[in-house]
């Protein structure tokens, strides 16, 4: 074969190197950045046959004519491979891999385990402390074995539906384990007959354990069990004449037969499923998550991969060189787009979320990788496609909500699209270039001077770029000073960025927003005059006649007039978009700053003598229970209200 490219000898004498053994390679440009990573049962076999064919103008031809650095790990099995390949494609983000991004984390409905402590007969449920009892709950994060944790939930809303059905039936508790150990009578859940109260004793220990026995053989899908043993008990208890218990028992089996009712759809057998379909159109994919949990149907959850074109060209070289193909063998048939993306998101979604045991897919996938995945789980998993009966319902259920999700997506990008050219039109911006025009925009947050921040968020590629955002804690100013906020934040973000820019490292935004008429952006000129920046950049958004939404102007730093962009104007939606969101996490960032500032004021109120009203006084004086902890006892005293005496009880009682 011909070599299209001339690459470094270095680089062509390490493919030729590479061992015929299992790995995962990545290839890299001239700048560092990661072009693409892969997995492979022979490396040797595998990386030779990117340097050996003449790809011509096609995009694997440009991603090889860019590698200029090669690095590759041997693994000992197809199932390592499949781990390090994927997380190293979440953590690098390469340019050719088909992308998912990082979500927030699954939610869980979680049930804390019981612990009994040692007690004497004479001792009663009333007395026994939270932990006795379990809690159900709500819950993100590391999950701890000595609890139990039902899910993962395609949703927060999922999780407290399930919670309250649990409520219903079974009627465990939710509340915290403060406010249980601090109740003297039922709460109003007890009043409706949402808990049976063991924070008072109005349920044994071990009836309450039964409860939570049943209720998590509920979230397993064990229902029709629960329905035939609560039958039993009633009519025990009808026999002996304690008519009370069985019509409790009888109760809790019309609310269990009424939810069960209220489940549309038939589970046939399955109780754990997850249904994969794929959408793509006008070179957007959808995959669309549906969620089996115990029986039930919990909800969607729709992913939007990035770089599909991409993986796609390239899969169809792993198609026609393929590791075990001999010389008189024929190329394999290229895979669906549909089949590469479910891959990559099994894939890449599965290494940190449980898997089920059953995948219905819309598409073939490697039968390799469900193996590989099966290895690394430790769960039997089978992939289905073209399924039957109930099965299929849920797939053509999942699939239709993938066609809704991508045209809203579409829809939505067409629209922010529009915005972005309207604003870099009305701003006279460069207009070829849209996907890259970034914008950031600042605004200034406190209470009464309080715990002030700034915030700095991020705009660019048609979107609000949440991972770029920072905040920035302001100390050293006069409190409630905006316009020496506004210039410590802008100092702090772009000193290092003007020189960096100047030496051609850093690339500096094409618009600054200040959240601010007149007096702000005088103080972003002084700022960029002072470190030699194009004052431009800058544009203030002043607050229209009574402050209302739509008749904001812009105000220049450089002197031009003010612009008003009209109420209707979709650069002006986009202006408002950015700066409400600079707001949100400004004011987000300020009140978690305050509270923490705060921590520890209540000890104020526990002191004999201090009030809401003084303790108020105390922190607004001292700025928070730190600056009352560090004050001396003269100072104390110095505050209206506040007693020599009181002081220095305070003092002692800090100290």
């Amino acid at each position: 074969m011909t070599q299209p490219h001339e690459f470094d000898p270095q680089l062509l004498s390490e493919v030729a190197a590479l061992p015929a053994m299992p790995g995962v390679y990545r290839y890299f440009d001239a700048e560092g950045g990661v072009l693409y990573v892969g997995k492979a049962r022979n490396l040797k076999k595998r990386v030779t046959s990117y340097f050996q064919k003449n790809h011509g103008g096609t995009r694997i031809g440009l991603m090889v004519t860019r590698i200029v650095r090669m690095e590759t790990t041997v693994v000992r099995s197809e199932a390592e491979a499949l781990l390090l390949e994927n997380n190293l494609i979440k953590t690098l983000h390469p340019r050719f891999n088909i992308l998912f991004r990082d979500d927030k984390s699954y939610p869980y409905l979680k049930l804390t385990a019981a612990q009994i402590p040692e007690r004497s007969p004479e001792k009663s449920a009333a007395q026994l402390p939270a932990v006795a009892f379990p809690r159900m709950a709500y819950y993100r994060g590391a999950i701890e074995k000595k609890h139990h944790y039902f899910g993962p939930y395609p949703s927060a809303w999922a999780v407290k539906e399930s919670i309250l059905l649990l409520q219903k039936v079974f009627r465990l508790r939710t509340c915290e384990d403060t406010v249980f150990n601090n109740r003297t009578r039922p709460c109003l859940l007890y009043q409706i007959k949402r808990c049976t109260a063991p924070c008072v004793g109005h349920i044994s220990a071990e009836q309450y354990a039964m409860d939570t026995a049943n209720a998590e053989r509920f979230l397993r899908g064990q229902t029709q069990d629960i329905v035939t043993e609560l039958e039993s008990k009633m009519q025990y208890h009808a026999e002996l004449l304690e008519f009370e218990q069985a019509a409790e028992l009888r109760n809790q089996i019309a609310a269990l037969s009424n939810i069960l009712h209220q489940q549309s759809m038939e589970i046939g057998g399955d109780k754990d499923v997850d249904i994969l379909a794929v959408k793509v159109h006008g070179g957007k994919a959808c995959v669309n998550l549906a969620m089996v949990r115990g029986g039930r149907h919990l909800g969607d959850r729709p992913y939007f991969p990035s770089h599909v074109q991409d993986a796609t060209d390239l899969a169809a070289l792993d198609a026609e060189l393929p590791e075990a193909m001999t010389a008189e063998a024929k190329p394999k048939a290229p895979k669906s787009v549909e089949s590469l993306i479910l891959e990559a998101f099994i894939a890449q979604h599965y290494i940190d979320v449980l898997v089920p045991p059953t995948l219905v897919c819309c598409a073939p996938v490697d039968k390799d990788l469900i193996r590989a995945l099966s290895a690394q789980t430790g769960v039997r998993v089978s992939a289905i496609h073209q399924p039957r009966e109930q099965r299929r319902i849920w797939l053509e259920m999942a699939q239709k909500n993938a066609d809704l999700q991508l045209a809203r997506l579409l829809a939505e990008q067409g629209s922010q699209q529009a915005r972005t050219r309207a604003l870099a039109e009305a701003l006279e911006l460069p207009t070829d270039k849209l996907d890259v025009l970034r914008i950031e925009c600042f605004d200034i947050s406190h209470t009464a001077g309080e715990a002030t921040q700034a915030s700095c968020v991020v705009f660019h590629d048609h979107k609000m770029q949440s991972a770029e955002y920072r905040r920035y804690n302001i100390d050293g100013i006069t409190p409630g000073d905006d316009y020496a906020a506004m210039r410590q934040v802008l100092l702090r973000r772009y000193t290092k960025l003007a020189e960096a820019a100047r030496n051609n490292e850093a690339k500096l935004p094409d618009l600054v927003l200040i959240d601010g008429g007149k007096g702000q952006v005088s103080m972003a000129r002084e700022v960029f005059e002072e470190l030699g920046l194009d004052l431009s950049l800058i544009a203030g958004v002043e607050k229209g006649e009574g402050r209302k939404v739509g008749l904001e102007e812009l105000v220049f730093a450089d002197g031009r007039e003010k612009v008003y962009l009209g109420r209707d104007s979709a650069a002006l939606m986009l202006i408002a978009q950015i700066r409400d969101e600079a707001h949100r996490f400004a004011i987000t960032g300020m009140r978690a700053r305050r509270a923490k500032v705060r921590v520890g004021g209540s000890k104020l109120e526990d002191i004999a003598g201090i009030g809401p009203k003084k303790r108020a006084s105390l922190l607004q004086r001292f700025g928070g229970i730190r600056g009352v902890t560090s004050a001396s006892a003269e100072d104390i005293a110095s505050v209206e209200g506040i007693s020599k005496e009181l002081s220095e009880e305070i003092y002692r009682a800090l100290h």
